[in-house]
């Protein structure tokens, strides 16, 4: 496991992207609660940020997912979590099962227009009763001819508000359970398609996270990601895609929190020294610290194994679960030693104790990776 000239260069331009294009604009967008996609995504692929992975045919860059790695851990470095997020929808989880599945008219038609930053997208699965449990979906496409008849709601859809397409999970059987679903591109100027409401969140102020409402939106079935009836299959590859990028992108801002805390602790004095000085404090931060290189280590030893082919499936399951709980860890340590400041709106303290606090839900809550571990350990069996 070794990062080359490349990565290296790559990581500088974008550091170099966050300090310059993100950083600058964050109390203006949180203020406003969503950052302008259709203005920033442009950058993002002037970088190569968008399509890491994917063919060079279909406007990607043709590298190996070590790449994406060291995209996400200079995101997670941001000074707010909500930009970097809405990047990781478009670049991790709302496109890799169409570039993995896709039709090549799909891909020229929409797979380029994402990569090239023009179009904004979004992946819809959660619906208002079903979260975690993708089983429980119930937004149905009938079939009329050569066309998809949609019905039904998603629910938490992050750049929702402003996608240009949506990849969707829907059911196209009256199959239940994990049977009868299909992922299909939902382009948002359909007719009948409509955002319900942007909801108010804890955290990622600036990521603008909708519902959305479809009432008999009609799309053609050619616009089907793969086959018909393997949506959830296929959407669960796409899972795996999302778990390694926040745990990559949670586990080195976590570790640039502590670094924050412990320049504001030489500079704080209490009872005449600075705060640093006190030891406990020192001793509890390098404990974090040491933590979040473990798995960023453990993160660098995934991700180069993921891009020599191994299956990582159970690396990324433990990686989310860690990441969930050490960043709940890391928040509650730098708020409580920022002290009142910690507790204010104005400091960033405040910001990354909101921001973190739903790595341990989305995209997989902590106790459904509790499941999947005591599946891979045989405990569920009777």
């Amino acid at each position: 496991m070794q990062f080359t000239p490349e990565h290296e260069q790559f990581r500088k331009v974008v550091a170099t992207f966050v300090e310059n294009e993100i950083n600058p604009y964050v109390d203006k967008w949180e203020k406003a609660k969503i950052f302008p996609a259709h203005e920033l995504f442009p950058k993002v692929a002037e970088i190569g940020g968008f399509g890491l992975e994917y063919d060079e045919e279909y406007g990607g860059q043709g590298a190996d997912h070590t790449y994406t790695l060291v995209l996400m851990e200079e995101l997670g470095r941001a000074d707010a979590a909500g930009p970097p997020m809405g990047i990781s929808v478009q670049a991790t989880m709302s496109t890799p099962a169409l570039h993995r599945f896709g039709s090549d008219e799909l891909k020229r038609k929409y797979l380029i227009p994402a990569m090239e930053g023009r179009d904004v997208t979004s992946v819809a699965v959660s619906e208002p009763d079903a979260g975690s449990d993708v089983a429980g979906i119930k937004t149905r496409a009938r079939r009329d001819g050569d066309h998809w008849v949609i019905n039904g709601s998603k629910m938490w859809i992050t750049n929702g508000s402003q996608a240009d397409w949506i990849c969707m999970l829907v059911r196209t059987s009256d199959e239940g359970g994990f049977q009868g679903m299909s992922q299909i591109i939902v382009p948002t100027d359909t007719p009948g398609f409509s955002v319900g409401r942007l909801i108010e969140k804890m955290g990622n102020w600036s990521s603008d996270t909708a519902e959305l409402v479809l009432q008999d939106v009609r799309v053609p079935v050619s616009n089907t990601i793969g086959e018909v009836g393997r949506g959830f299959q296929q959407q669960m590859v796409q899972f795996q895609d999302e778990r390694l990028t926040v745990s990559y992108s949670a586990a080195m801002g976590a570790r640039r929190a502590l670094e924050r805390t412990v320049e504001y602790l030489r500079v704080r004095e209490a009872f005449g020294r600075p705060l640093i000085a006190n030891q406990y404090l020192r001793y509890n931060i390098a404990e974090l610290m040491a933590e979040c290189d473990i798995l960023i280590e453990y993160n660098r030893s995934m991700a180069f194994r993921y891009a020599a082919g191994e299956d990582v499936s159970r690396m990324a399951t433990n990686a989310k679960l860690k990441v969930g709980k050490l960043t709940r860890q890391v928040a509650d340590l730098v708020v409580q030693y920022h002290g009142g400041m910690g507790y204010a709106e104005e400091n960033w303290a405040a910001r990354y104790a909101r921001d973190s606090r739903i790595i341990a839900i989305g995209g997989g809550a902590d106790e459904v990776m509790l499941r999947v571990l005591t599946a891979y350990e045989g405990m569920d069996r009777r």
